[in-house]
């Protein structure tokens, strides 16, 4: 790294519920640059989510989110020429990243017939502590968990 690390831009807060973290998870839904239609899937999973769990939808995908979000990882390390798995504590920036980008992953994977339908059914079944991107969270517990005799390798 020879220059100083890029400044961080502010994003502005979508136009339905005013929250920037709604803005953050749009940008990772888009693909090719469609922001409007990533807004749109949005939304139409919000209103299933609120119409199936009878609830506010925001905060049930706010609950789903918490539930995704890892505590900690594993991170690789070279040490007298062997690599180690070394268990580190994530960032907050970083685990709101990793929930997000799980989540929009395995709702991509998902058999529903539309977009909207697939990020709905995740993220009712993240906010039931169940579903594909929990269990990710759960395996990336465990492989810490597992790692744990090398964690005093942290840097």
């Amino acid at each position: 790294m020879r220059k100083a690390r890029a400044k961080k831009r502010p994003l502005l807060p979508d136009p339905r519920f005013n929250d920037t973290l709604v803005t953050r998870f749009v940008n990772n839904l888009m693909l090719d640059g469609k922001k409007s239609i990533a807004f749109n899937i949005f939304y139409d999973a919000i209103d299933i989510v609120s119409e199936k769990t009878e609830g506010n939808g925001l905060e049930v995908w706010k609950e789903a989110l918490n539930n995704v979000m890892p505590h900690v990882e594993v991170r690789s390390r070279r040490v007298g020429g062997a690599n180690f798995q070394i268990p580190m504590q994530v960032r907050p920036d970083r685990k709101v990243t990793l929930g997000m980008k799980w989540m929009i992953t395995y709702a991509r994977g998902r058999n529903e017939r539309s977009m909207a339908q697939k990020l709905a059914a995740e993220i009712i079944a993240a906010s039931k502590e169940e579903g594909a991107a929990v269990k990710k969270r759960t395996e990336v517990h465990r492989m810490a968990e597992a790692n744990k005799a090398f964690s005093h390798f942290r840097f």
